[in-house]
């Protein structure tokens, strides 16, 4: 895996060997990127990203000039290797890594992003009810997106905060806005 753009453009992130995480590829992360540079500026960006997995995603923001980066992951060995690689990119002063269950952490947080993503585990039984978990709480912007990562036997396309779907691959990105209105 790399960063693909940004100050830290090329920089490798490599997870040991049995890592428990499924990253999204380089060429879904840099599809999702291209999507949201034509609709941001990531400077001063305030960002939520939730199943932080490798942290690639996170690191990504960073490196395209977000201030905050919040990464949520439960699994301590992979917090820890989240932890490493902000260290040696020298982004902890952007990087704040939270272990943390996502659904508790939810329940409690009081970030305010004007993007929330999450990359859940595919398998995940409640996957189709983070738009709902997420959207309900103050946590967007108004002008913000909650992008939610998934495979393709999701479809979000009814729900009227959805916006729009990207595919790369097998991968699935469903955007969402806070409210019904659309951009």
């Amino acid at each position: 895996m790399r960063i693909i753009g940004g100050k830290l453009k090329g920089r490798s992130i490599v997870p040991p060997a049995g890592y428990s995480a499924r990253p999204t590829t380089d060429f879904a992360r840099e599809g999702l990127f291209n999507v949201l540079d034509s609709e941001y500026e990531f400077e001063g960006l305030t960002v939520l990203d939730l199943f932080g997995g490798t942290g690639a995603v996170s690191m990504e923001f960073a490196s395209r000039g977000a201030r905050e980066v919040y990464c949520v992951e439960m699994a301590p060995a992979n917090a820890s290797f989240i932890r490493s690689q902000v260290r040696k990119l020298g982004l902890d002063s952007t990087v704040k890594v939270v272990r943390h269950n996502v659904f508790d952490f939810l329940d409690i947080c009081r970030i305010k992003a004007d993007i929330v993503f999450a990359d859940p585990p595919y398998a995940l039984d409640n996957l189709a009810s983070l738009p709902d978990l997420v959207l309900g709480r103050d946590i967007l912007y108004p002008e913000g997106y909650f992008i939610l990562e998934h495979p393709d036997t999701y479809s979000f396309t009814g729900d009227p905060r959805f916006v729009k779907e990207k595919k790369y691959g097998n991968v699935h990105f469903s955007f969402f806005i806070k409210s019904s209105e659309k951009r």
